[in-house]
């Protein structure tokens, strides 16, 4: 059963992963009021759960890493925007929309490349089943 496991935690990590797309890209033109800290663009690591050594003897799959915060901000001049500072200009996250895009249709190959394994993996099982059965 660790080929469905290994494929389930990888649904599970392209999925929050596009959630974190999601909230980037909502949160693209959100501006700083001056003197906070506002939203800052968000990225997800992740990788294998376990070491390379222990993946030879039993792989446990993918899991998230950290969530990494931006420090990049872009600034804007509009000095009619309530939160722009004593210059007229107002900060924004520094957010790529393009390559939010970019990433997010990335991870749902990913995410569908996952169901298609974990789809294989049932079939593989539930096939294994009917042979033991005929034996």
């Amino acid at each position: 059963m660790d080929a469905a496991r290994i494929s389930r935690t990888g649904l599970d990590v392209e999925w929050q992963r596009l959630q974190v797309i999601a909230l980037n890209l909502a949160n693209m033109n959100s501006s700083d009021a001056p003197g906070t800290a506002g939203y800052r663009a968000m990225r997800m690591v992740s990788g294998p759960v376990q070491s390379f050594s222990a993946m030879l003897d039993r792989p446990a799959g993918v899991g998230v890493q950290a969530m990494v915060a931006s420090t990049a901000t872009r600034r804007v001049h509009e000095p009619g925007h309530p939160h722009a500072d004593a210059g007229g200009f107002v900060t924004y996250p520094e957010v790529d929309h393009a390559g939010e895009m970019t990433l997010m249709i990335r991870t749902a190959r990913a995410y569908e490349a996952n169901l298609t394994a974990l789809a294989t993996a049932q079939q593989m099982y539930a096939r294994a089943l009917e042979l033991g059965k005929s034996a």
